[in-house]
């Protein structure tokens, strides 16, 4: 609510995104895709209709079987890198599966910590596992953050402007990542207002005031 006025940040918007697809959602601010991205992430739920994830409607769901899904099915990139600053790269990567392990009783800490050395190495950062994030370059964080949010095989990977903290050619590296980790099959959904960015997709996904003007492959 703003005021006496009812503000729909989506408005009957209604979208099927595949497996392996490679999908941008763009648009300025205020458009809705925040929005969408947070539902999309489990984050936020619809105060209408359904979201449908790997064949389950998350709209039944307990905040608690919401978070082990979510840890599980969708990977998330910020602009901002949200890497803990006292830990290194490898305990950066190594948080999610710390979580999944108290569902997941065969996860040991030796076999967690090769899934994130492993997942790290995925990236280019094999020789920079015990750096801590003050110690990398900007682009070196962010492929941190990308190698957590991969660790658990999630079904999604949602990246949230992911270049929007990096200069040209550091972006170039990231995007040129994100196109080889979706030949890989991981399902890539990048949230910007670049158009640039946008155009690097397969699919686009244009929003405004709440509504997809535009769905382009």
């Amino acid at each position: 609510m703003m005021g006496d006025e009812e503000i729909h940040a989506l408005n009957d918007v209604s979208i099927k995104i595949n497996e392996g697809e490679f999908t941008s959602i763009v648009g300025a601010s205020g458009s809705g895709k925040s929005t969408m991205m947070n539902i999309i992430g489990l984050l936020d739920l619809p105060t209408a209709g359904i979201y449908t994830l790997d064949g389950i409607n998350t709209t039944e769901m307990s905040d608690d079987d919401l978070s082990h899904y979510r840890n599980q099915k969708i990977g998330f990139v910020f602009q901002s890198f949200h890497l803990l600053p006292k830990s290194s790269a490898l305990k950066n990567v190594e948080m999610p599966m710390q979580y999944a392990s108290a569902y997941n009783k065969a996860l040991t800490d030796e076999g967690i910590r090769q899934m994130a050395l492993d997942t790290l190495d995925k990236v280019g950062l094999s020789s920079r596992v015990h750096h801590l994030p003050n110690e990398l370059s900007g682009g070196q964080r962010q492929r941190v953050a990308i190698a957590r949010a991969l660790v658990n095989n999630p079904k999604i990977l949602l990246a949230d402007e992911p270049t929007g903290a990096l200069d040209s050619k550091t972006s170039e590296e990231i995007l040129t990542l994100f196109e080889d980790l979706n030949k890989q099959g991981v399902t890539v959904i990048i949230v910007t207002h670049d158009q640039n960015i946008a155009k690097r997709c397969k699919r686009i996904l244009r929003m405004s005031d709440g509504l997809i003007q535009e769905d382009k492959i």
